[in-house]
């Protein structure tokens, strides 16, 4: 076994082409505790196979499968021996244009099928590459073996118990000798139909896989050098953080910092796994290492953005003085699996935050259903065009003069709704997605760019 056990994951940044691979192969090779890579589709692809699962045409489909064919293929002439990987793309892409002849209704099932096929080809191309580079006899393990789900195609629940005894037997003897490949984002479920976890899902597998065998570190390779102190396109001295404990980190991710998968703290949190965030593109540059306990703990460490959050409003008396009225509303969101981000009451109304983008395929839906529901026991009212800003640090919630200076500096911007004492990380609220931007820009200049 290695000293340290490391599980490696790379994005479709990294996976974009064959010298993107390339580089990402050589990370591999210069540290022998690289035993599990997880790897993302191509870059964009994703994208064309999530257009090939909507309502289109046979031929718009069979014009998307050729496209994602020649890419993969267009990367296997760059191989040093193509011969055997070619073969096995061209056979996953019949599959897929098998696929695209069929005339039938899209269901999510079919959906996740379509899906994965971005990691599968992915993998085969660059478990040959690091083959070549290595010079080692890599094995490609498939991860629908390993990630069982149940089946809430789109956006799949992983069995953790399950996992880990799948992990032993099929993953952990290999480890000793191999180093092994597998691809992010999939799975499946108890009756082997293919899964998702939800797009953007591989960093979570990739923690699912770290937590399964117990890894000491789990490590997240993409296109930026490190976790920044807010997104560097919005504030141009926008520091990057060396290092910031699980529990920053997880309120980064919830809230709109696009490093990590949300998800992809928890599986670390459980077992301790220490994660680090690096470039492949400038591997040599220092990252951002997360950690359960950090040297230095700011009051505000971060600030993140997190745009287009409609604000829910819901009035009833029957509030006032009774109780189940707030049972009876959450049972309704929870019977349409719609997850809520902010939460405030007084005593007849409840306002909460959702993301706007709820009808995407795998996302939550508040469908005219769900308000109808709602609307028959309560006042319902939709407000969008928002934007969520969240300061992220540590002791928000018993730091004396913190909320002056943080509103006195935002005295001519309206502020919708404030959540704060929730949580020792965070203090939230929402503005206009117009003001946004420069809100983000006064806050971090006040108590970020002066440190």
């Amino acid at each position: 076994m290695p000293d340290l056990l490391k599980v490696a994951k790379f994005g479709g940044t990294s996976m974009a082409d064959a010298s993107a691979m390339r580089r990402c192969a050589n990370i591999v090779k210069g540290d022998p505790d690289k035993k599990i890579i997880v790897v993302s589709a191509t870059s964009g692809t994703t994208n064309l196979l999530s257009e090939f699962a909507t309502d289109i045409t046979t031929e718009k489909r069979k014009s998307i499968a050729k496209q994602v064919r020649d890419k993969h293929l267009s990367i296997c002439r760059e191989l040093i021996d193509p011969g055997t990987v070619t073969g096995e793309i061209e056979k996953l892409c019949d599959e897929l244009e098998e696929i695209a002849s069929r005339k039938q209704i899209m269901t999510m099932m079919l959906r996740d099928e379509i899906l994965s096929f971005g990691e599968r080809l992915s993998s085969l191309i660059f478990c040959s590459i690091l083959g070549e580079i290595t010079g080692e006899n890599i094995h490609l393990l498939d991860a629908r073996e390993i990630i069982i789900t149940d089946n809430n195609f789109g956006s799949a629940e992983p069995g953790i118990e399950i996992i880990s005894v799948k992990c032993a037997a099929l993953l952990e003897p290999l480890i000793p000798d191999k180093r092994v490949v597998t691809q992010g984002f999939i799975g499946s479920d108890k009756n082997g139909v293919t899964t998702t976890l939800g797009r953007d899902g591989s960093d979570y597998s990739a923690a699912l896989f770290a937590e399964a065998i117990n890894a000491d570190v789990l490590e997240i390779w993409t296109d930026v050098t490190a976790i920044y102190t807010t997104d560097p396109r919005v504030v141009g001295d926008a520091r990057p953080i060396t290092e910031i404990s699980f529990d920053e980190a997880a309120e980064l991710s919830v809230f709109g910092a696009k490093v990590l998968h949300p998800a992809t703290m928890v599986p670390a949190i459980r077992k301790n796994i220490k994660v680090y965030v690096g470039s492949s593109i400038h591997p040599e540059k220092p990252g951002t290492w997360i950690v359960k306990e950090t040297r230095q703990k700011p009051v505000i460490r971060a600030i993140s953005l997190r745009r287009s959050q409609t604000l829910l409003t819901v009035h009833s008396l029957d509030m006032l003085h009774r109780h189940g009225f707030l049972a009876k509303f959450f049972q309704v969101l929870a019977n349409h699996k719609i997850s809520v981000d902010l939460v405030t009451t007084s005593e007849v109304s409840v306002a909460l935050t959702l993301d706007s983008d709820l009808n995407a395929p795998g996302n939550q839906k508040l469908t005219e259903k769900v308000l109808g529901e709602l609307r028959s026991f309560c006042e319902v009212n939709l407000e969008g065009n928002l934007s969520l800003i969240a300061l992220i640090g540590n002791n928000l919630d018993t730091t004396a003069g913190l909320s002056g200076p943080v509103f006195g500096a935002l005295e001519n911007v309206n502020i919708r709704m404030i959540c704060h004492g929730a949580s020792s990380h965070n203090l939230c609220f929402l503005v206009g997605e117009g003001e946004a931007e420069e809100v983000v820009r006064v806050l971090h200049k006040k108590f970020i760019s002066v440190l």
